[in-house]
C-alpha cells in the first residue's frame, strides 16, 4: 500500500472520531464564546448585542472575586488531600500492606468514587444535619458541644463542609491512580536503598515520588480543573449560601443562567472558567515537562 493511501485509510478512521470532537466540544467552547457578547434569556429569541459589556460586569463583579476565592481554596485543599494526601496512603497500600488486606482497603477506599453524587449529598445532608446529626451527635458524644452548628448554614463553616465531602468521595479514586503507577516500580529499587540504610520515609521522597511524577502530573490536572469546575457538591448542599458563603464559579453562573435569566451573562463567566482552567493546565505541563507518556 502507497503511503498516501494508507494515510488517506488512517484519515477516514479518525475523521468519525474528530467530527464527534468537534461537534460536542470545539462547537460548544466557540459557541459559549460568540454568545458571551449578547444579552438574551433562555425563553427569548431575540439577543441583544453589548459587545464587551458581559466581560467588564464579570471584571467588577464582586461576586465573582468572592467564587473564584472560594474555588482557589477548594484547589488548595484538594492538591494538599487528593493529590499528596492519596500519594502517602498509596505508598502504605502498595508497600506497607499484605496483598490480601491491601486489595480489601482499595477497594473501601475506592467505593466512594462510584457513589451518584446525589446519594452521597444526601447522606452528608444527615451527616451535617444542625438537630440530631451524626456530626453533631459525634461531638457531644466526646464532651465537644461547644463546637455543634449547624454546618451548612453557618457562614462560618458551609465552605469548609462542601469541600470535605468533595475529598471524601475524590480521595480513592485519586489513590487508585496512584496505586497503578506504584506498581510499575521495581521493587529493586526499594531493596536497594533498604541495603543503603534509606528508612521508608526516604525511600518515598527518593524514589516513589520521582518515579510517580508522570501520575503526579495527571492527579494534579485532574485535581484543579475539578477545583474550577466543581458544580455538584455546593449546589445540592448548600445552593451557594448561605448568602454566598460557599458561593463557586459554575454555582453562580448556573444561579445567573437559569434563576436571574441571564444566559450572555452566564457565558462570560463561564468562558471565564474555561480560560483559567486552560492556563493552569499549560503552567502545569510546561512546569513539569511532563505529560508525554
Amino acid at each position: 500500500m502507497r503511503p498516501r493511501t494508507r494515510a488517506l485509510g488512517n484519515a477516514l478512521y479518525v475523521l468519525p472520531a474528530l467530527a464527534l470532537i468537534g461537534l460536542f466540544v470545539y462547537y460548544p467552547l466557540a459557541a459559549n464564546l460568540y454568545y458571551s457578547f449578547f444579552s438574551f434569556s433562555a425563553g427569548a429569541g431575540e439577543m441583544k448585542p453589548v459587545g464587551f459589556d458581559n466581560i467588564v460586569r464579570l471584571v467588577s463583579d464582586p461576586i465573582i472575586a468572592q467564587s473564584l476565592l472560594h474555588n482557589v481554596v477548594y484547589a488548595v485543599v484538594s492538591i494538599v488531600l487528593q493529590v499528596g494526601g492519596s500519594l502517602v496512603v498509596a505508598a502504605w497500600l502498595t508497600h506497607l500492606l499484605g496483598p490480601r488486606l491491601g486489595s480489601i482497603l482499595r477497594s473501601i477506599y475506592f467505593l466512594p468514587a462510584v457513589i451518584s453524587i446525589t446519594v452521597i449529598a444526601l447522606m452528608f445532608t444527615f451527616v451535617y444535619n444542625a438537630r440530631g446529626g451524626l456530626l453533631n451527635g459525634v461531638l457531644e458524644l466526646v464532651g465537644l458541644e461547644g463546637l455543634q452548628t449547624g454546618w451548612l448554614a453557618n457562614v462560618d463553616t458551609a465552605l469548609g463542609s462542601v469541600i470535605a465531602v468533595s475529598q471524601w468521595q475524590s480521595v480513592g479514586y485519586v489513590c487508585m491512580l496512584y496505586v497503578v503507577a506504584l506498581q510499575q516500580i521495581p521493587i529493586e529499587y526499594y531493596e536497594a536503598a533498604a541495603l543503603d540504610g534509606a528508612g521508608r520515609v526516604r525511600q518515598f521522597f527518593s524514589i516513589t515520588v520521582p518515579q510517580s511524577k508522570e501520575m503526579i502530573f495527571v492527579a494534579l490536572i485532574l485535581t484543579i480543573t475539578g477545583a474550577f469546575t466543581v458544580f455538584n457538591e455546593p449546589f445540592i448542599l448548600t445552593r451557594g449560601g448561605p448568602g454566598n458563603a460557599s458561593q463557586v464559579l459554575a454555582t453562580y453562573m448556573y444561579n445567573q443562567g437559569f434563576f436571574q435569566n441571564q444566559m450572555g451573562y452566564a457565558s462570560a463567566i463561564a468562558t471565564f472558567i474555561f480560560v483559567i482552567t486552560l492556563i493552569i493546565s499549560i503552567v502545569q505541563m510546561l512546569s513539569f515537562r511532563s505529560g508525554k507518556e
